[in-house]
């Protein structure tokens, strides 16, 4: 049961999501429930008493939806209802029973951007004519060059490769991602409506929230003539102008379909929330957690940021900032879905950028060598600050459980599109998304009765939740007793930074939060002054008055040290 320190939120609480702890959960990797090796929504529920137990707010389930699994369920055949494999609407609704029962929230991924190309509008689509009403649900377009052989522009796929295929009577269909992942038109009133409607589906069976999959690409400048990219061809945020005049990412015009979308949420009691992934520069993002627009918006400079006091404080000060602008609360992440576990990142050397650690992926994990150890000193660290700051913790499973990046999954194992579609230059997100262990021996760990999905290493049983779990040593003790401190300690979402530019440039990184709860880091590699005051959690052993390399300490000030 629960071991919650202070009341659940009420289920009427319209700002419950402010100061939540949100549990990702990938459903084909968390737990099996008939032995067929793929997660399942049955899995999910009979594993809820364990989040319950460990703290979290809410749980977010990734794509559940019936899907060709072209991207790991991101291609949606069907809005509303369950993949078969994974279960049925009875089960998700006996789900949401569960998690009612023990003071959870559910939250669900949409995915808006693009459907499945077994989606059956597309189906219709490419049964139609050119210029029909079935088309225009999507983005199809004649080709250029003398006989339309050539795609409509030079917009490249997310994936690799164009952005563009070419059906039989010769228009051509956009997919910023897969192929098999057909863009949505959203200048569409129909398509508007019918995701209006969806939203209202599951918010009718209890869905708390909503993960808005690449919320900053529906809205897409689709005038004739369609405009090339020319030399500009990165998606990444840096590369994204600032004036909104992108014609795929980060469009004004994208906010008009939100506050659509607001009205529904609205319409509910409590109010439905969403969080949006926008992967756009830091001054854009503030308008998608809007009260007029989804409330809040993923902060992926925290999870990219090197783990040094100067960057981390610069990075924490700014997203405080958006959110105060906006009215909402922050997010802070460190691993999810689509990125190598932080454990992994933090034990590469240096500051390793995205391309270093793509390159390592393709080594299998060998070159350069990774210092485990370190990679977990500074994991723990990071999690013991991450859960203190003002606003939303978004905890990707398995991190409480301190699990790395599986890198040298063999080549025939990979599912990701990446890697076919990249031509074996990216090896892709297969390494986080391995299934979880549970049990320290047995078939799978104890993910379940059968085998898992992708295969598990020999050594995973060492990371079982069922191992650390009374451990105080251990990841997931860490992780229970911060989130059991924090519902205590979080009253407010202020944070006053003490101490000098100096000391921060030294490696430490000191806040207060409600005046008398301290937080300090050393991410340095030496031993810098603990400050005076109650020790209340450590990310790693405390000698003396010091405070030792890569850890975090959180302190109760105004008492005798009491380590």
């Amino acid at each position: 049961m629960p071991h919650h320190d202070s009341p659940v939120p009420s289920p009427h609480d319209a700002d419950w999501w402010r100061q939540a702890v949100v549990y990702q959960v990938y459903p084909r990797s968390f737990a099996d429930s008939d032995g067929d090796g793929i997660g399942d929504i049955p899995g999910v529920t009979s594993r809820l008493p364990y989040l319950a137990d460990l703290g979290v707010d809410a749980v977010w389930l990734s794509p559940f939806y019936p899907s060709q699994l072209a991207d790991g369920g991101y291609d949606v055949d069907d809005y509303r209802d369950v993949d078969p494999r994974l279960g049925t609407l009875d089960d998700f609704d006996a789900m949401v029973a569960e998690a009612e029962r023990l003071g959870l929230k559910i939250m669900v991924d949409i995915v808006p951007n693009h459907s499945s190309d077994q989606h059956v509008w597309f189906r219709e689509a490419l049964a139609a004519a050119p210029g029909s009403a079935a088309r225009e649900r999507y983005v199809f377009r004649d080709g250029r060059g003398e006989d339309g052989e050539l795609p409509p522009t030079d917009w490249p796929s997310s994936f690799g490769g164009p952005a563009w295929t070419r059906v039989p009577d010769g228009q051509w269909y956009l997919h910023l991602y897969a192929p098999e992942q057909p863009d949505f038109n959203w200048d569409n009133p129909e398509v508007r409506e019918d995701f209006h409607d969806t939203l209202r589906f599951w918010s009718d069976r209890g869905v708390a929230g909503f993960r808005v999959d690449v919320a900053h690409g529906l809205s897409k400048d689709l005038r004739a003539p369609l405009r090339d990219l020319g030399d500009q061809r990165s998606y990444q945020p840096a590369a994204l102008p600032v004036d909104g005049s992108h014609p795929l990412w980060d469009r004004d015009a994208v906010h008009e379909i939100y506050r659509g979308w607001r009205q529904v949420f609205d319409a509910y009691d409590p109010p439905r929330f969403a969080v949006a992934e926008a992967w756009v520069r830091a001054s854009r993002r503030a308008a998608y957690a809007s009260a007029t627009g989804l409330g809040q918006a993923f902060n992926f400079d925290f999870l990219g940021a090197p783990l040094a006091a100067a960057g981390m404080y610069a990075t924490i000060d700014s997203a405080l900032a958006d959110a105060r602008r906006t009215g909402a609360t922050s997010t802070w992440v460190l691993s999810n879905h689509d990125v190598v576990r932080h454990v992994s990142r933090y034990a590469l050397p240096g500051d390793s950028t995205k391309h270093d650690i793509e390159a390592w992926l393709l080594t299998d994990g060998r070159d350069p060598v990774p210092d485990l150890p370190a990679g977990v000193r500074r994991a723990r660290a990071a999690a013991l600050l991450m859960l203190a700051l003002p606003g939303s913790a978004y905890v990707y499973q398995g991190e409480e459980l301190g699990l790395p990046e599986v890198a040298d999954l063999d080549r025939e194992d990979l599912r990701d599109p990446m890697w076919v579609r990249s031509g074996g230059r990216v090896k892709g997100r297969d390494g986080c998304r391995v299934p979880l262990p549970w049990a320290g021996e047995g078939t799978s760990f104890g993910f379940g009765p059968g085998g898992s999905w992708l295969p598990q290493p020999a050594d995973w049983g060492r990371y079982a939740a069922e191992v650390q779990r009374g451990d105080e040593e251990s990841f997931l003790e860490l992780y229970r007793e911060a989130l059991r401190l924090r519902r205590t300690l979080v009253t407010d979402e202020e944070l006053e930074w003490i101490g000098s530019r100096e000391q921060t440039r030294q490696g430490l990184l000191h806040f207060s939060r409600t005046g008398c709860w301290h937080v300090v880091s050393n991410f340095s590699g030496e031993a810098l002054p603990l400050p005076q005051g109650e020790v209340l959690l450590s990310s790693g052993p405390l000698t003396g008055d010091e405070l030792p390399p890569w850890t975090t300490a959180w302190l109760r000030t105004g008492t005798v040290s009491g380590r």
